[in-house]
């Protein structure tokens, strides 16, 4: 039952309009609450953010009464607090405020401001000839059917994913190797339940586009009247000497993945481990295991993710990585990977193309992912893109299929963010496949609904947090760098002629969200500008939506 507690230290409610302030709940320990003003209203709300905790008072908060998160661009609305933006899943709790006798008031339950979130309901007793078939169970698969629920849709559910686990936080897996799938899943088998979710762990085999059926490898069929295509992406192995036929050579996908991983490391540790790969989910990888390792990690450019960062930024990454024990052999080609000399089925070594063998316990590959669409190879009805992905249109519905959507890895589509031109491209972004989700959604539950749109953002764990907010589908030709890259405190723009098409940034909060939003109106400083110093974060944020 709601309780009036009062809020400490403040007399009145004198945020000005576009302030945001957190402050202090009197009786509760701990409790706190984020004041917000916006059109002479003061709004309270929840003062962390549902996905990671972080705090909303260092977010960036919109003329229309968007809320972002500093850290991983969830936005909630301040007016109802509901999810706006991934990768965020539970709204912000609300409560009332008010001023009593030189004094500021809130009224709640104790336990919803310590939680700082509100449940979502989606209690649901499925009715009706609608049936929603969902393939996969990652991300772009969680944001669909929760917000599916969210917004009414009251037709069945069903998700089909080939993994052994309710969807969870795939992005744990590489930058924590967490293994245990309980501490990973975003929601219990009674969530689902209650919200007559069914979910299903088999292998799709076939999609009938006629008779609107998914098969299954068990021989199960499941009828559709709209189909969710969200199967995610395959990691690459390599077509090389010794890596199809020895032992203790990895993939990182799933779960198993990372149990596995962690047995060939073993507790005792101190294991010749070699990364091949210096991509996001390599550096990851590699970062989670230097401590008590020998960590090598082997990538083709001149500096880690130079091909999406630039070498300048890349070697930032490289240098912070370095402290942790890694070592990097840059430039380098693998050539083969050889026994053991101990066990001949088990990986030894790898060796490289200049000459150089690396001592290896265990091989962990991180060179890429394919569109993990093996089930529509040889569809007649669709046609795949050259790269395997599904092309769709900005609602993410198949063009030759209508009521056939694509999302996350698997999806190419039009991109209309700065520099994008309305251009084909496939975003292997966790948010941008949740985003893709929740649009398929609303476009389900509620036809005549525009797709909002979004700017990708990602974030990954190199030593220190990266934030990375835009696309560079039709590549930069300009870097400019703010703040104190010898220190890892920066913020890298992307630019494609003036246009800031990307942002980069660690330790400089809320550039990158910030950075978002200007995107989003279109109103970024453009790369000129930010050479000649200017911040993005005294750029003011119109109201009108441009992409």
């Amino acid at each position: 039952m709601a309780q009036e507690y009062k809020i400490k230290g403040l007399s009145a409610l004198d945020l000005k309009n576009g302030e945001k302030r957190e402050v202090e709940v009197e009786g509760i320990e701990n409790g706190k609450v984020l004041l917000a003003k916006l059109g002479n209203k003061t709004h309270a709300m929840s003062s962390n953010c549902t996905h990671y905790g972080a705090p909303l008072k260092l977010g960036v908060l919109t003329p229309e009464g968007r809320l972002t998160c500093a850290w991983h661009g969830a936005c909630f609305n301040v007016n109802t607090g509901d999810v706006e933006d991934a990768p965020a899943l539970d709204p912000l709790a609300k409560f009332e405020v008010y001023e009593q006798s030189g004094a500021v008031y809130i009224k709640g339950e104790e336990a919803t401001i310590k939680a700082s979130r509100r449940n979502v309901n989606v209690k649901c007793k499925a009715q009706g000839q609608e049936k929603v078939v969902v393939v996969g169970g990652g991300s772009g698969a969680m944001g669909a059917v929760q917000a599916l629920r969210e917004q009414g849709f009251e037709g069945d559910i069903t998700i089909i994913s080939k993994e052994p686990n309710l969807p969870l936080d795939r992005t744990k897996l590489s930058k924590a190797l967490i293994a245990d799938k309980s501490k990973l899943e975003w929601r219990s088998q009674d969530w689902y339940d209650s919200a007559s979710i069914a979910t299903v762990s088999d292998e799709v085999s076939v999609v009938d586009f006629n008779s609107k059926s998914v098969s299954t490898n068990s021989g199960k069929s499941f009828p559709y009247t709209k189909l969710i295509l969200a199967s995610g992406g395959t990691p690459k192995a390599l077509p090389l000497p010794g890596f199809k036929d020895l032992s203790n050579i990895f993939l990182l996908r799933t779960v198993p993945d990372v149990q596995a991983i962690l047995g060939a490391v073993g507790e005792d540790k101190g294991k010749n481990i070699v990364i091949i790969g210096s991509s996001f989910i390599g550096m990851e990888v590699a970062n989670a295991l230097s401590s008590n390792n020998s960590v090598t990690v082997v990538g083709m450019e001149s500096a880690p993710l130079e091909r999406v960062m630039g070498s300048e930024v890349g070697k930032i990454f490289q240098k912070l990585i370095s402290k942790s024990g890694v070592k990097f052999q840059m430039e380098a080609s693998v050539d083969s990977a050889q026994p053991s000399k101990e066990d001949k089925s088990k990986v030894g070594s790898v060796s490289l193309k200049d000459g150089t063998n690396l001592p290896a316990d265990l091989v962990i590959l991180g060179v890429g992912v394919s569109p993990a669409t093996e089930y529509l190879q040889n569809n007649s009805a669709i046609q795949l893109e050259k790269d395997g992905s599904i092309r769709t249109n900005e609602s993410f519905e198949v063009a030759s299929q209508p009521g056939v959507f694509a999302v996350g890895d698997i999806a190419t589509y039009p991109y209309h963010g700065p520099g994008g031109n309305g251009n084909l491209t496939r975003i292997e972004h966790w948010n941008v496949a949740q985003n893709a989700g929740r649009s398929v959604a609303a476009s389900i539950a509620k036809p005549s609904v525009t797709p909002k749109p979004f700017i990708p953002v990602f974030w990954s764990a190199l030593g220190s947090q990266l934030r990375y907010c835009g696309n560079t589908l039709n590549g930069w030709d300009e870097l400019v760098l703010q703040g104190q890259p010898d220190e890892a405190k920066f913020a890298a723009f992307y630019g494609k002629g003036d246009t800031v098409v990307a942002v980069a940034s660690m330790q400089m909060d809320p550039v990158m969200s910030k950075s978002a939003e200007l995107m989003r109106r279109g109103n970024m400083p453009s790369l000129n500008e930010l050479r000649k110093g200017r911040s993005v974060l005294d750029v003011g944020l119109p109201s009108e939506v441009k992409i």
